[in-house]
């Protein structure tokens, strides 16, 4: 696919954007005129509930060719049988500590939903509580298919391959050390811009992602909100055979539809795909003795109906300075209620030198105890600690209130590291009463 050299973005996290494709598509005096411009059809989207409050409610005015209700019946679609829904009820939840490899390239043609396998989930979709969680694996593109997700959000975290994600609302170009986010219900279309692609996919049922509270932090630093780019209005008219993919309450169905749905020529509102390349995240840590908790790191946050615990955290991993003093620098020896899922993008994680690959993953349930390997605890224990910058590197985690669940693939797939669990056992006992400080 050749890249187009007019991609354009509008920035600023959660505003109220307005883009047109034609020159006055936008309607001046109200959003649902008796006549659209150019012959359109005004057409509302709603990713939150008309009573939310101001500050949370996300809703777009859409000026579309056709509207969305021009399309066929939904059969079902059962070419993915690897794309699980929350609950998941194969195998019980454990408190066993994880670790995958990362997913093999497919041998057959695989676009980016055919592509997918679901790793673990919890909660439950049909109550909008919860997250899936599921590697993707493409070595084509979308091409006349389109999809939407009904069940929750998704966060995509591409890990190899860049991809173009072709949206209602406009396209985003998106590498590797990228994130997009796709509004729950927004039609899309992933194009892959080279010759095969594979990464991470969150699906939040939960409230949508928004940006963590600073708090003591003040007004500077994280995520800011310009950093978040939005794309500007683009459409397709396209007539032919196409299909719909829809998921819905954990089933996947298909339509057909007689033109592309991408035929939006220019939309105002809050909710739409954004993508935020991950580097200008503004790091904060310690300039003294320890390390605060990693929640220095969030760089979005679907909130729970419990305030300070999250449905969902992404928190990463990037390059950064580390100059603590007389501290062990590495992440701590630790249990917690959170259940933590962790992917690698590129380079070593601090914690894990061995084992933990670009484009693996783990998972440390609730109070499930994890930290360093043996020979990392080593190192940082005899280490002299001068400023150290960590370079070529970034992880991330999907963490959450909720246990997460292991997909029947995930226990009994050969991408399973089923001695995971050695990492530890080298760490040996250095107790001496007899020893003084």
């Amino acid at each position: 696919m050749t890249l187009p050299d007019d991609l354009e973005y509008q920035t600023g996290f959660g505003n109220e954007h307005e883009t047109e494709a034609l020159p006055d598509a936008l309607p001046k005096a109200c959003f649902s005129p008796q006549k659209v411009p150019y012959g359109l059809y005004a057409e509302q989207f709603s990713s939150t509930a008309f009573t939310a409050p101001k500050h949370q409610n996300r809703r777009t005015w859409t000026y579309r060719i056709r509207p969305s209700a021009v399309q066929g019946d939904y059969q079902s679609w059962d070419h993915n049988p690897l794309l699980k829904t929350a609950p998941l009820r194969d195998l019980p939840p454990t408190p066993s500590q994880l670790r995958w490899g990362p997913l093999p390239a497919p041998e057959q043609p695989a676009d980016f939903i055919s592509g997918l396998t679901t790793i673990a989930a919890n909660g439950d979709a049909s109550t909008q509580i919860g997250t899936a969680i599921h590697l993707y694996a493409a070595n084509q593109s979308m091409e006349k298919r389109f999809f939407y997700n009904a069940d929750g959000e998704l966060l995509i975290v591409p890990q190899a391959g860049a991809l173009m994600i072709c949206t209602e609302l406009g396209r985003l170009q998106v590498s590797p050390g990228d994130i997009a986010v796709i509004p729950r219900g927004i039609k899309f279309r992933v194009d892959l811009l080279e010759e095969k692609a594979s990464g991470y996919l969150c699906e939040n049922y939960g409230a949508p992602l928004t940006l963590p509270e600073r708090g003591p932090v003040g007004a500077n630093g994280f995520a800011n909100d310009r950093d978040f780019q939005y794309p500007v209005a683009w459409y397709e008219e396209k007539e032919g055979e196409f299909e719909l993919i829809c998921k819905f309450s954990g089933h996947l169905y298909a339509c057909e539809l007689n033109h592309s749905p991408l035929d939006v020529v220019a939309w105002v509102g809050t909710s739409a795909p954004y993508k935020y390349q991950l580097s200008r995240f503004n790091v904060i840590n310690t300039v003294s003795y320890d390390h605060p908790d990693p929640s220095i790191f969030t760089v979005l946050t679907s909130q729970s109906d419990t305030p300070g615990v999250a449905n969902l955290d992404f928190v990463i991993f990037p390059p950064r300075w580390m100059v603590a003093e007389n501290t062990f620098r590495p992440p701590w020896y630790h249990r917690n209620i959170m259940s933590e899922f962790m992917g690698l993008v590129h380079g070593v994680y601090d914690a894990k030198e061995k084992g933990f690959v670009p484009g693996g993953s783990s998972l440390h349930n609730c109070m499930s105890p994890h930290g360093p390997e043996a020979d990392v605890f080593k190192k940082a224990s005899e280490a002299d600690l001068k400023p150290v910058r960590y370079e070529n590197t970034l992880a991330f985690m999907f963490e959450s209130r909720y246990v997460y669940v292991p997909s029947k693939f995930a226990m009994e797939s050969d991408i399973r590291q089923k001695d995971y669990i050695k990492c530890w056992s080298g760490l040996q006992k250095h107790f001496d009463p007899n020893q003084k400080p």
